[in-house]
């Protein structure tokens, strides 16, 4: 089986967009306007209520294989299938649009936009001339179907944008529908305008032509290795600044008229790619419009100075101008590790405080674009820890970023696990701490999670329509803390408690020496990278088979789940609160799970993991395939999820976890009993396939790809 590229799983999230867009994203978005009009609320046909994303051809962090060749690769794919979806639109419209004008007339600027179409698409077919002639509104379509075909030929040659015979972006073709509504508003055609026109409208402020905004992302360091080449070239040592040398000199650098690159830069292989990236990403927006990428995400954000290296090489490029005070791209700190999130506050307000920056941000809308990352924080903390320390940054940043005059909207880099944010998405919301969702959230979707969510119709609409829901809950209700300052301090208190011993709990598993061989033999993370389940390689560069830190945390949550131990979901918990409970902190802990939205979810998240969790299954796993010396980590496992069970129960009052969802735990209990056979079967083939003399047997790794496939199936979030 042959690895797939990034071009192939961009293929796969194009057929969701697709089925999204025919199917399903219109009706929520119809429905949403008419529940606001009943609500007395009117929003424009135009608003964005609801768009898409992907970096999926954009995530360069640790991925050799995204390259700045396959980016540009996926931006024209998604346009590619973003035009067809268009072309499928303004077909029905036409159909519809029949509106003689000897019983209407026409607005001046429509007949003007007629004109000037017909004069610069002389090979619109001739028919529509003569069967339209009559028919303004199905005339015009005609024209807007015509340069639509121009726009798809254009990017299938790579040939230049020619201005009126073929659109570089849908707020271009956005331009033409609404010229369309506001004639037809004007000249009795109300009905239409406001029906199916309106529903094409709302369709292209959606998914425009390029169908989805590509975001980019590249790891810190990256941008640090570019700089020093260039500022070598300079006479400044790059690499033997302090950070706060660093931050001082690039602010200044971002003040400076000159540029600090050649036109030929001469940078080694690696650092030539970062380099490119950007000037990929000006050339994508002149080809395809500025929605096709809007923010560019620097992960391992340790500091000010790593958003700002980034600042200067796109300055480099042309995507910023300082001393014209625009910005094509946002910049977006990604706060990863416990350490950064602690800073997170910190972090933000250095960067707020550089003049040149906040200019950007002012040329932005005075909007900051913050990412959390859940996966390294729980691998790193615990899932207490992890969740802990995220819903205290953004309390935090939210403080600097209103000091600062600024608008503040987070990402949340979720996975499908709960050990990495996963979990009801609607809950989520809701917990997310008072005014940190100022009307936008923006959040990832990954991994079988895509699948499960949006393969069927029914289910994309629930989940998008429960989603925005929360959105707007969230955004008009929760605006100011639901809880009184005294129980809020006193809460936040016990909940650092309950994380601080959380956190022992688990770094004493973690740093346990013989963690690395145990995790490594009794689940099958070892046979990942030659599965070839996608393009990122499962570890990052350098990592050694057993260092668990060069392992990625995708791989990491998905082991133990293979194995039902599922410890990044919920070891620690029961130490943490435990130790709560010998503090004298029963009281706090039983009116949080009352009273605090956030602690109740982190709750329901958590034992809906403990049911999946089979430490039945997972002891096959540990008597068959690790060695006796490395078992007594199952010893720790065993005992500190007894321990977590026993708390749970206690704080939520039930004989056994999850009683009070029973159809829940009902379903969950049936899978389980489907799988236990499963298991048996992967155990087996890890057996067969360790202690294997020769090559590799095809028709076993393909046997054990399958119980993988089919383990992941049955518990739907694993990775």
């Amino acid at each position: 089986m042959a690895q797939p590229d990034p071009l192939d799983e961009a293929r796969n999230a194009v057929y969701y967009f697709d089925e999204l867009s025919r199917s399903v994203v219109g009706a929520v978005l119809g429905e949403w306007q008419d529940t606001l009009r009943a609500a007395g609320v009117e929003i424009a046909d135009t608003a964005r209520p609801l768009t898409f994303g992907s970096w999926i051809g954009g995530d360069r962090d640790g991925n050799p294989n995204v390259t700045p060749k396959v980016t540009l690769e996926v931006i024209r794919l998604q346009h590619d299938h973003g035009v067809r979806h268009a072309l499928e639109s303004i077909d029905g419209l036409g159909r519809t649009l029949a509106l003689s004008s000897r019983h209407v007339s026409i607005s001046k600027e429509l007949a003007e936009s007629l004109q000037a179409d017909l004069s610069v698409l002389p090979d619109l077919a001739e028919r529509y001339l003569r069967l339209n002639a009559e028919e303004p509104y199905r005339l015009k379509t005609a024209c807007i179907r015509q340069k639509l075909v121009h726009t798809q030929r254009r990017i299938r040659l790579h040939e230049p944008h020619v201005p009126g015979r073929d659109y570089r972006g849908g707020h271009e073709l956005l331009a033409d529908l609404t010229l369309m509504r506001d004639s037809l508003m004007a000249n009795k055609g109300e009905l239409v305008a406001s029906g199916q026109l309106a529903d094409v409208i709302r369709d292209v402020s959606c998914w425009g032509l390029h169908l989805a905004t590509l975001d980019i992302r590249e790891h810190a360091d990256a941008h640090h290795g570019v700089l020093a080449a260039l500022f070598d070239r300079v006479g400044q040592a790059y690499d033997s600044l302090t950070r706060n040398q660093q931050l001082q000199l690039l602010s200044a650098e971002l003040d400076s008229r000159r540029p600090l690159a050649p036109p030929a830069p001469g940078l080694s292989e690696a650092n030539a790619q970062t380099y490119e990236v950007f000037n990929v990403i000006r050339n994508a927006q002149n080809e395809f419009g500025p929605e096709v990428v809007e923010s560019y995400i620097v992960s391992m954000t340790r500091g000010a100075e790593d958003v700002l290296a980034a600042v200067v090489l796109a300055r480099e490029a042309g995507l910023v101008d300082m001393q014209g005070e625009s910005a094509r791209i946002g910049f977006v700190p990604l706060l990863e590790t416990v350490s950064e999130l602690k800073l997170a506050d910190r972090v933000v307000d250095d960067l707020l405080s550089v003049p040149a920056y906040r200019r950007i941000v002012a040329a932005r809308g005075d909007l900051q674009e913050v990412m959390l990352g859940y996966s390294d924080s729980n691998k790193e903390a615990g899932i207490t820890t992890s969740q802990w320390e995220i819903h205290q940054a953004q309390r935090r940043i939210l403080e600097v970023a209103q000091r600062h005059r600024t608008r503040v909207v987070f990402f949340h880099g979720r996975g499908g696990t709960v050990g990495r944010g996963g979990g009801p998405t609607h809950d989520a919301i809701l917990s997310l701490p008072a005014g940190t969702l100022n009307g936008a959230i923006k959040l990832t979707e990954q991994g079988e999670v895509i699948s499960d969510k949006y393969g069927l119709t029914v289910l994309a609409q629930e989940n998008l329509e429960l989603m925005m829901a929360a959105t707007l809950e969230a955004t008009v209700l929760h605006t100011t803390p639901e809880l009184p300052p005294a129980d809020r301090d006193r809460w936040y208190s016990t909940m650092t408690t309950v994380s601080e011993h959380a956190l022992a709990a688990y770094r004493q598993l973690a740093d346990d020496p013989n963690l690395p061989g145990y995790f490594m033999n009794s689940s099958p993370v070892d046979q990942l990278s030659s599965l070839r389940l996608g393009s990122r390689p499962s570890r990052r560069p350098d990592g050694g088979r057993s260092d668990l830190q060069a392992l990625r945390a995708i791989p990491w949550v998905f082991g133990w789940t293979q194995s039902r131990q599922i410890v990044p979901g919920w070891y620690g918990v029961g130490s943490g609160i435990e130790a709560a409970r010998q503090a004298g902190l029963e009281g706090d802990l039983l009116e949080m799970r009352q009273g605090w939205r956030f602690f109740s979810t982190f709750l329901s998240n958590i034992e809906m993991t403990l049911v999946k969790t089979d430490l039945g299954i997972a002891h096959r796993y540990v008597d068959v395939l690790v060695p006796p010396p490395l078992q007594g980590i199952f010893d720790k496992v065993e005992a500190e999820h007894r321990r977590t069970v026993e708390q749970i129960l206690w704080l939520t009052g039930q004989s056994e976890i999850l009683e009070s969802a029973p159809v829940l735990r009902r379903t969950l209990s049936v899978r389980a009993s489907y799988l236990a056979p499963i298991h048996d079967l992967q155990v087996s083939l890890l057996k067969r396939v360790r202690t294997a003399v020769g090559p590799p047997d095809p028709e076993l790794e393909r046997a054990l790809l399958f119980t993988i496939n089919g383990i992941a199936a049955g518990l739907r979030n694993t990775g």
